[in-house]
């Protein structure tokens, strides 16, 4: 019996490679919760009879580098938040 692959596999790995590439910019965070969310119909199916499924790694792998990415893009967020708030105070006190 031959092996079906995984569904979204692919994409969810080339959505984590993405949230990698682009983590610097908002974009990062956004195709990392995707990938995140097309991960889990083949995370289940996978824990659900494992000998029928093929392509776990790169579903892993793309899973994985999502959550990183998800991570960079909060990181990323927060640092331009908190940096535009010390210059619009900066901004804010000085005297014109």
């Amino acid at each position: 019996m031959e092996k079906q692959t995984l569904p979204n596999s692919t994409a969810v790995l080339v959505l984590g490679i993405c949230s990698l590439v682009f983590g610097c910019f908002f974009v990062g965070l956004i195709l990392g919760i995707i990938g995140i969310a097309l991960s889990g119909k083949g995370r289940r199916l996978y824990r659900q009879d494992p000998n029928l499924y093929d392509g776990y790694g790169s579903l892993n792998a793309g899973f994985i580098m999502s959550i990183i990415g998800v991570v960079l893009g909060g990181l990323y967020t927060v640092y331009i938040i908190l940096v535009g708030g010390t210059i619009l105070s900066i901004l804010s006190t000085t005297p014109h």
